[in-house]
């Protein structure tokens, strides 16, 4: 789901057919900004990648006559929708229909907006000429400009690394599978996949953010490189864990949608691409924890916070719902 970020911009992944009419989509990150005016897209989430990354591909938002739902004209392509600039038309992927609509809406509105008074567009250009001396210089990038039906379309023609590079990245930025209930690429053996999909980890020696692969299971939750990987990279114990919840240092690492998975000998800082999927990897972590220690064993508390937060503390104690006994009780505590 599209949501809004620190700078009051509204982002997001979607995919988009890059190529007109090819019918290849591809995963990228939009960042809908209407100070500027602009819609851009890169590779990935901007905190991930290296200080000064250029975006593949920019739109400005005064070169869009209408944003509407493509179903019809790409059957084959679900949740589907078309931005009109001019006579190029860009074909975009939502991920659910719920996403397709607020993605809509977020466009439309946002093209609606009319254009600034020449104060403030000297105030924006002063801003981003500040904003470029603090980045320092960019890396030289190439790019191409084409004019189709008088509307300029500014993409990226190389990628720094070559193909192989771009090829990996386009690899691990498949479309994630964390909407889906099981996990459809590697057999399951027999094991529950209770949640899996794409999220950001910070590393623990020299803390950097990388994209990995999460799989929950009834007993573990691993990550891996890719999905496409047979042996996790590390697989931690669900009985380890003491407290899963929405990261309270998130204003001082500067990173949107991040929650912390608290275990006997670590914390591990992980950074869904959405609040509404740091809300579901938080509530499916704590629902395997409870279901793994089921009745008349060490129970747990689930605390719901006033601001809609899930998080889990093991305690010592169990209660009784109904007939069957349950080791879930409902807390108003918010330590």
């Amino acid at each position: 789901m599209p949501y809004v970020d620190r700078q009051n911009r509204i982002c997001g992944f979607l995919d988009i057919e890059e190529n007109e009419s090819s019918g290849k989509f591809l995963r990228r990150y939009f960042i809908l900004d209407t100070q500027p005016g602009s819609l851009v897209w890169y590779m990935d989430n901007p905190q991930n990648l290296p200080i000064g990354a250029d975006c593949v591909g920019s739109l400005k938002l005064t070169y869009i006559s209408k944003v509407s739902d493509a179903t019809k004209q790409r059957p084959k392509a679900e949740f589907c929708f078309v931005i009109n600039a001019g006579m190029r038309k860009f074909f975009l992927q939502a991920n659910d229909q719920q996403d397709l609509v607020e993605w809509v809406n977020a466009l439309n509105k946002a093209t609606k907006i009319t254009v600034p008074k020449s104060c403030n567009a000297q105030q924006n250009v002063e801003n981003q000429k500040a904003l470029l001396d603090i980045l320092g210089p960019k890396k030289q990038v190439s790019y191409r400009t084409d004019i189709i039906g008088g509307v300029p379309i500014i993409t990226q023609t190389q990628q720094e690394g070559g193909e192989g590079q771009e090829g990996s990245e386009r690899e691990l930025l498949r479309r994630s599978y964390s909407q889906l209930p099981y996990f459809l690429g590697r057999p399951t053996q027999d094991r529950a996949v209770i949640k899996s999909g794409y999220c950001v980890k910070q590393g623990a020696v020299m803390r950097n953010w990388k994209r990995r692969y999460f799989l929950l299971e009834d007993n573990t939750m691993s990550y891996f490189k890719s999905d496409l990987e047979k042996e996790p990279l590390r697989m931690i114990p669900l009985k380890e864990v003491h407290k899963v919840q929405e990261c309270k240092q998130s204003d001082i690492m500067m990173r949107d949608n991040l929650f912390e998975v608290v275990t006997t000998s670590r914390t591990f800082y992980i950074q869904a691409d959405s609040p509404e999927e740091m809300h579901s990897w938080i509530k499916a972590v704590s629902g395997a924890i409870v279901a793994q220690r089921g009745p008349g064993r060490s129970a747990a508390t689930v605390c719901n916070h006033p601001a809609g937060h899930w998080v889990y503390r093991a305690t010592a104690c169990a209660v009784t719902s109904g007939q069957s006994p349950v080791s879930l009780a409902l807390s108003s505590n918010t330590n």
